[in-house]
């Protein structure tokens, strides 16, 4: 409950007030705006809009309508709706599929604009309680297949499905979020979880991958390392499954399968090109900064690599740019050895 001293002093203009009932849910507010718009940089921009328009509008809040957390919930939502509308968010690009060398990639149905999620921003939002409605856990529903099929959905839909399924909310505050029916959501959700559960069903016979930051997610986190290191191609293809495949956002392409996956690795390995990798960890998932051995023995960043897990192989990899890496507190470059 907000305490009336807190929000008397808020609507007279006391900032610090207003920072004292609003912060605490700013972190959970940046998740939820990332699991909208599946890019970090929107997300972050999408929480400072939220908590402009909730500073200039504390005045008309009340309890009696809704909680403070469903209000920030409901500003944030629609502020992502927006930008989710928005004709010009992503303009169209021509892509020359010719650019690239064999093997040529396919085009992928995804979002171009996915970006990754840094883990040390999970901390805390992932403690906060669901409500008793909610169908997915907080961690599974930050993974990066998941983020990825919601951009898949139409806006209406992503937001209901992310209050009710995600977060818990009953159907009436979700109505009252959108200004819409409690039918209108109900219809929504309904179509919303049968795209979502299609889109889920390639993956079905997948095992589910490790627990994070267990023995056996550290074990083939190492191999991974080792292998891309010294370039050991053999023991590259060894972690792959089948059907694995590479995404490469902002380029509507991929690569599906082992025979692909590998050639493209091969490719990256060409002319004695090696690497170094740096740990991280994005959307609850192991993951990579690759810096570029020079000559000079200086290491350049060129990309970023999230890694999906299937038991104790390897199922996806999603490659982003190297600008990423400033997110993760990762360089640009590493000093020589």
């Amino acid at each position: 409950m907000v305490t009336a001293d807190l929000l008397s002093r808020a609507r007279a203009g006391d900032g610090e007030a207003f920072r004292e009932l609003a912060g605490p849910h700013r972190r959970e507010l940046q998740v939820h705006c990332y699991r909208m718009l599946g890019s970090f940089a929107d997300a972050e921009d999408a929480v400072q809009e939220t908590m402009l328009a909730a500073w200039q509008g504390i005045g008309g809040f009340t309890e009696e309508r809704a909680s403070l957390r469903t209000w920030l919930y409901k500003i944030a939502t629609n502020r992502c709706l927006n930008t989710r509308r928005a004709a010009s968010r992503r303009p169209a690009r021509e892509w020359d599929v010719s650019q690239f060398e064999p093997p040529v990639p396919t085009p992928r149905d995804e979002a171009v604009w996915l970006q990754p999620f840094p883990d040390a921003l999970l901390e805390g939002a992932a403690d906060v309680p669901s409500g008793p409605e909610a169908r997915y856990e907080q961690t599974e529903a930050i993974s990066l297949a998941f983020v990825t099929a919601l951009q898949l959905l139409p806006p209406r839909q992503v937001a209901v499905l992310i209050l009710r399924d995600v977060l818990g909310f009953h159907a009436s505050e979700v109505a009252g979020m959108l200004e819409v029916t409690v039918q209108s959501v109900n219809s929504a959700l309904k179509r919303a979880r049968a795209s979502l559960q299609r889109r889920q069903q390639p993956a079905a016979g997948h095992q589910p991958p490790p627990a994070a930051g267990s023995p056996a997610e550290d074990a083939v986190v190492a191999m991974f390392a080792r292998a891309w290191e010294s370039a050991d191609l053999d023991a590259l293809v060894a972690l792959l499954t089948d059907d694995v495949f590479i995404a490469m956002p902002p380029e509507p392409f991929g690569y599906e399968g082992r025979e692909l996956v590998a050639r493209y690795c091969a490719r990256q390995f060409a002319a004695g090109r090696r690497f170094d990798l740096v740990p991280a960890r994005a959307n609850g998932q192991p993951a990579f900064g690759a810096y570029l051995r020079g000559p000079a023995g200086i290491r350049h960043a060129t990309a970023f690599y999230v890694l999906t897990l299937a038991g104790g192989r390897i199922c996806g990899m999603t490659r982003f740019e190297a600008s990423v890496l400033p997110w993760f507190g990762l360089p640009r470059s590493l000093p020589s050895r």
